[in-house]
């Protein structure tokens, strides 16, 4: 989306971007999440494995729980034969714990498998080969710009603000270190989502992972948007104030949730965020005096 923003030729074209991304958004997240529908579906009528990721398995049989695996592996092979599909539930969900207990620096999770596995099993190698490459070509692309975008961002929102000389386009050599430094930008984001991968596989599906992360900052987002839209007599400091207190709330009920204290499903700290946000900023909004509106900041 930042990306769009930059490479527009002016704001119109910038708005067109921006409605053309949402209007094909909705679509496309419904097919990806109806291939998972459909795959489940699949699965009704073909023979499951016992436990999609093939590697972490082999590597599994190679531990001290090896007769264990196998005995299980058999006792599912039988139960699934019977048709039993709450007994099937139950060993596969048996079999993930001795995973875990076989390989517990792994943390084995067979959820972002599934669809590999369906690839390789049951698609023509041709179209096997081209998908892997599609996938492959489609990460590429969508790292690159992402990360171009988040480096962009640096540099123009916080160094060029509160680090940088006064912009001069005539001016080869700042130029030159400009674009230097916006590399080292490119390379901390860069490492930042390595760091931010390696904490995601822990969470079950990638598809899980991205909306839990995304519902810590969705709802205050939306929330300042609404302010901004809805209660124009709002002043900036007030919604500045109440995005980080609302954001330490959406924090804290997510902990709460995470620790099963409170049985609020992780979609509802979107709610949370932009109720909080909206409240908190017509509140301090009573006890800020300022000028300057929102709309015009």
């Amino acid at each position: 989306q930042v990306g769009r923003y930059l490479t527009a030729k002016n704001v119109t074209e910038s708005k067109k971007g921006l409605l053309m991304n949402g209007l094909v958004k909705v679509p496309m997240q419904f097919f990806i999440l109806l291939l998972g529908v459909l795959i489940f579906s699949f699965y009704q009528f073909k023979k499951a494995p016992v436990y999609f990721d093939e590697v972490s398995l082999a590597q599994a049989k190679q531990t001290l729980k090896k007769d264990s695996i196998i005995l299980l592996e058999t006792q599912y092979q039988t139960t699934l034969a019977s048709g039993n599909m709450n007994e099937v539930n139950a060993i596969r969900k048996n079999f993930k714990g001795l995973m875990e207990r076989a390989l517990p620096d792994n943390k084995p999770n067979d959820t972002n498998y599934i669809f590999l596995r369906f690839v390789v099993d049951f698609l023509p190698k041709g179209l096997v080969g081209l998908l892997i490459a599609i996938i492959f070509l489609a990460a590429w692309g969508s790292i690159a710009a992402a990360l171009n975008s988040l480096a962009s961002c640096t540099m123009v929102d916080f160094h060029l603000r509160f680090w940088g000389a006064k912009y001069d386009n005539t001016n080869l050599v700042q130029s030159a270190n400009e674009y230097k430094v916006s590399k080292y930008y490119t390379l901390a984001w860069g490492i930042f989502s390595i760091i931010t991968a390696e904490f995601a596989t822990g969470m079950g599906s990638l598809i899980e992972a991205v909306n839990v992360l995304g519902s810590l900052f969705y709802g205050v987002i939306l929330g300042i948007f609404l302010v901004a839209f809805y209660c124009t007599k709002v002043g900036s400091n007030a919604v500045f104030i109440a995005a980080i207190l609302g954001e330490c709330i959406v924090i804290t009920f997510f902990l709460l949730d995470k620790y099963e204290i409170i049985g609020l499903g992780f979609l509802w700290l979107n709610v949370v965020g932009a109720l909080s946000v909206v409240f908190l900023s017509l509140l301090f909004q009573l006890f800020i005096k300022q000028n300057h509106k929102i709309a015009t900041d």
